[in-house]
This record gives C-alpha cells, sequence and structure tokens, in this order.
C-alpha cells in the first residue's frame, strides 16, 4: 500500500525514489507469451530467448506443432520411401535387373513391395524424435513450457483452459499467436479416422490401401496421390479444377499431371466431390454432377482453416478475417498493441520457413532489434510429388497479365547431360528476368530434388543478381544445375 500524506492524496515521489522505480522497471526482463509451439513459435522463443527475455511457450500438441508431428515432418518421411520406390521402377533404364521378381528380371514391377505399417512407425517415430529435439533445445535456452490449450487473457496476458498445466496464467508484454491450422472438410465427408482420412490420420494405416480416393488436387492432395501411387496403390484424383495444382504454374502442373497419369493414376479433372460415405470396407464418393467413384480409403484434402476461433482474439481487440485469419503487417503486427501473430493461422503463405521467419520478426520488432520486414518475393517453394516442382519470386502468370516486366526462358532437362545419365526425361528449368535490366526476379525447377536445386535461384532473388551474374558462374559439368546457367546465359542481352 502506498503511504498518502494527510490530505489523502499519494505522497510525492522524491528523487531518490523515482530513480529506483525507473532502475526496476529497466532492469525487468521483458515478458514474452508465445500461443502455439510450431515453427512460427518455437522460431520466435529461440530469438526472443536469446535477447534476453522471459519467455513462456503454451502448445497443446508437443512442440514443433502440426508441421513436425502430423504434416511437414511426417508427409516428407513417407514420400521419401514412395520416393525411392520411384527410383526402383525407373531403374530398369539404367540396365538394373530384378531377378526372382513375379515377371520379366527387366521389369521392376512387384520386385519390390512395401510395409506401410513399418513405414508409418517410422514416419512417427521420427516426427517425435524431431519433437523431442526441439523441446531440448527450448529448455535449455531457458524457455518455459505450458502442455495444455492455451487463449489469450486480453492483450497482456495468457491462461491455459485445458490439459496437463491447466489454470496457469502468464502475464506478458508481449503475445504472439502461432496457433496454425487444421484440415478442412467438407459437411458430408466427415472423418472417421479409419476409412474417410485427413492428412492428419494417414499415419494409423497398417496396410497399403487398395482403392485411395484423393479428394483435392492442390499441394496436399497432389503429395499424396503421388505418393500412394509410388507406393503400389491404385489412385484416384478428384480435382475440382481442369487441372492438378490449379494454383502454381501451368507447364509445371502440366508436366506432373503427365506424369501421374502415365504412372497409372486416375485424373478426374473438373468433378467437384460433394459428399463421401462409408459402407463396411468401402468409401463412396459422390460427385456434384451425381457419377460415384468407389475405392477403400479417402483421403479429404480441401484445404485448411485456422485455429483461431475461441483463443481470445476478439477479447484482446486483435481483428480477423472472416475467414478466420489474423490479419498482420510485414512486422507481424496485429491490430492489437503488444499483441502479434505468425504462421498459417495469419493466411500469409502456408510455408513453415515462412512462419518461422514471421515469428523471428516479430520478436525483432518488439524487442527493439534490428528488423527488416517480411518480404514475400524472396520466398522458395517447393511441391513434394515426383518429379518435384520448385519455385521462387514472380510467376509467369504475373509476366504474361502485365504485373511484372519480364522475360523468360525455358529449358527442357531432357537436353541436360546428366538427366540423360540419371534417365530422367520429365521437367525442366524456367528463369525470369527484368526486362532492360536483365535482373534475376523468378524461377520454377521441376525436377527430382528442385527443392535443392532452387536455391541459387533464391539467392538471385535475393540478391537482385543480373542473369550475367548466374551465367558466369562455375557450374559442374555434368549438373542438373548446369541448366540454371544456360538459361541465364540464354537471357543476355548485348550491353
Amino acid at each position: 500500500m502506498r503511504e498518502r500524506d494527510g490530505g489523502g492524496l499519494p505522497a510525492r515521489p522524491t528523487p531518490d525514489t523515482m530513480d529506483a522505480v525507473t532502475s526496476n522497471a529497466h532492469s525487468r526482463r521483458p515478458r514474452v507469451g508465445i500461443l502455439g509451439g510450431g515453427p512460427g513459435g518455437y522460431e520466435a522463443a529461440l530469438v526472443a530467448a536469446q535477447l534476453g527475455a522471459d519467455v513462456t511457450v503454451v502448445e497443446d500438441e508437443g512442440l514443433g506443432g502440426s508441421a513436425v508431428l502430423t504434416d511437414v515432418v511426417p508427409s516428407k518421411t513417407l514420400i521419401a520411401t514412395a520416393e525411392a520406390m520411384t527410383a526402383v521402377a525407373g531403374s530398369t533404364e539404367l540396365g538394373l535387373r530384378f531377378p526372382g521378381g513375379p515377371g520379366p528380371d527387366t521389369e521392376a514391377s512387384g520386385s519390390v513391395g512395401v510395409d506401410l505399417g513399418r513405414v508409418n512407425h517410422r514416419v512417427k517415430a521420427l516426427a517425435r524424435a524431431q519433437s523431442d529435439d526441439i523441446r531440448t533445445r527450448l529448455e535449455k535456452e531457458g524457455v518455459r513450457l505450458l502442455s495444455g490449450r492455451g487463449r489469450l487473457d486480453g492483450p497482456q496476458g495468457l491462461q491455459v483452459v485445458s490439459g496437463e498445466d491447466a489454470g496457469a496464467h502468464v502475464d506478458v508484454d508481449t503475445v504472439l499467436v502461432s496457433v496454425g491450422s487444421s484440415p478442412r472438410t467438407l459437411p458430408a465427408a466427415q472423418p472417421d479416422g479409419e476409412r474417410i482420412l485427413t492428412w492428419k490420420q494417414l499415419y494409423d494405416l497398417d496396410s497399403l490401401p487398395e482403392r485411395m480416393i484423393v479428394v483435392g488436387s492442390g499441394v496436399t492432395g497432389a503429395e499424396f496421390a503421388g505418393a500412394y501411387n509410388a507406393l503400389g496403390a491404385d489412385v484416384v484424383l478428384v480435382s475440382s479444377r481442369d487441372r492438378v495444382l490449379p494454383g502454381e504454374d501451368a507447364d509445371a502442373a502440366e508436366v506432373l499431371e503427365d506424369v501421374f497419369r502415365r504412372r497409372g493414376m486416375t485424373v478426374m479433372s473438373r468433378s467437384r466431390a460433394q459428399a463421401a460415405e462409408r459402407h463396411g470396407d468401402t468409401v463412396t464418393v459422390t460427385l456434384a454432377d451425381g457419377r460415384t467413384v468407389e475405392g477403400s480409403h479417402c483421403l479429404i484434402a480441401v484445404g485448411a482453416i485456422p485455429n483461431t476461433a475461441d483463443i481470445g482474439l476478439a477479447e484482446a481487440g486483435v481483428d480477423v478475417a472472416d475467414s478466420g485469419h489474423v490479419s498482420v503487417d510485414r512486422v507481424s503486427r496485429t491490430s492489437a498493441r503488444g499483441v502479434y501473430a505468425a504462421g498459417d493461422c495469419t493466411g500469409v503463405f502456408p510455408l513453415a520457413s515462412v512462419a518461422a521467419m514471421q515469428g523471428r520478426i516479430a520478436m525483432w520488432h518488439s524487442l527493439g532489434d534490428a528488423v527488416n520486414p517480411l518480404a514475400l518475393r524472396s520466398v522458395s517453394s517447393n511441391i513434394f510429388t515426383s518429379p518435384e516442382i520448385a519455385t521462387v519470386g514472380w510467376t509467369q502468370a504475373q509476366i504474361d497479365s502485365g504485373e511484372a516486366q519480364g522475360q523468360i526462358v525455358k529449358l527442357p532437362l531432357s537436353t541436360n547431360a546428366r538427366a540423360k545419365m540419371l534417365g530422367i526425361h520429365d521437367g525442366f528449368v524456367k528463369l525470369f528476368c527484368r526486362t532492360g535490366s536483365g535482373t534475376v526476379i523468378g524461377g520454377v525447377i521441376v525436377a527430382p530434388r528442385a527443392s535443392e536445386l532452387i536455391f541459387p535461384l533464391t539467392l538471385a532473388v535475393e540478391k537482385r543478381l543480373n542473369v550475367d551474374d548466374v551465367a558466369h558462374a562455375f557450374t559442374v559439368y555434368p549438373s542438373l544445375s548446369g541448366s540454371l546457367a544456360e538459361a541465364a546465359r540464354q537471357l543476355h542481352v548485348m550491353g
């Protein structure tokens, strides 16, 4: 209780007491509360701890969030097995033989099978190990971890409403909301976790589906359709649009759809799924035009919804779009002072790398460190199909529409010496540069391991290199990356 003078008013502070109050305020570590332990959350926690903050993370599913436990890490681990199967299937062209198989020894088909139970056991074990590594790192850095479902208690508080640490409350100076998203479902196609599945539920399957119907031809649908096809399942891909990957480079999508069909996948274009019903061991998918498709399993891959409902955002003064996404600026600030947001719940760019950068930027900004606002033009992304599709910077659609002024060169990999040696027939390198200046502004790579090959183009876009800078750099011969330098040489303009 503060002392009062005879008039009943608070005692006037003296210079000494004022100095003491100021000293205490400056000596107290800034308090950061993070709602969600996915890439946006745990990367933000590491930055905040490095900058001397007192950090608390509230997470209900496990450190790493869905990206580590049920999405990115598990799916790409499964796809790694599928990639090995694809390599085996194409290896007869390289002269390999498979004696003892069901057919001629020059055919790989049927010689190698998959134990999906073992694959999924490995998938889940790797995900748990990655989550444990993140926990260990955060604990080493002194981050306080609370387990349970959290919500905001105004703009300067977090509370745990359920779970192991239910009832805990944390007062903070800065809040980061990084709660991710969950699979979207259809009203008449509700998952049961056994035959009708979301991508989070696939890893409990013990045996390979006889016939997998994949509803949705976006990134998630295309990746899983390609993976299960490679593993040996009969796959039907139901697409409501006129092609797979409708939001991606049209040339890349055309290559992938051609590969899918050639490998035996049924691709149903312009076919909107309306319902999915299970009858024993059979799933029937009904399309909008009345047609039906039957299979043993059905994967619903029709997008995601942000996990922003009932976490106290409105009460804290945070603006949320009709879609449920939190509105943020380029330094991750929301409409409420001291409240930041990162990751899929913001709808900025649903990539783990972007979520992590948003989280770091939020902490750099809130704690007064040097910061550059988020620049999406230099974000590279990859679709883990076979072949992979990697992109960075401006797109051909933007150039064709006049939104960006650019020149384009596209080189098929079929002319690349290294590709011929590896038996690669599908794919290409596409490079975009600014008209006149020759500055590299974007590119697309369709190839095995395109996720690795895109890095030089990302550097070129990030550092605003000229096509001549790329063209004059040495590349190994023979190599797939040699096509990047060749594309740059073809874009050279004499000075």
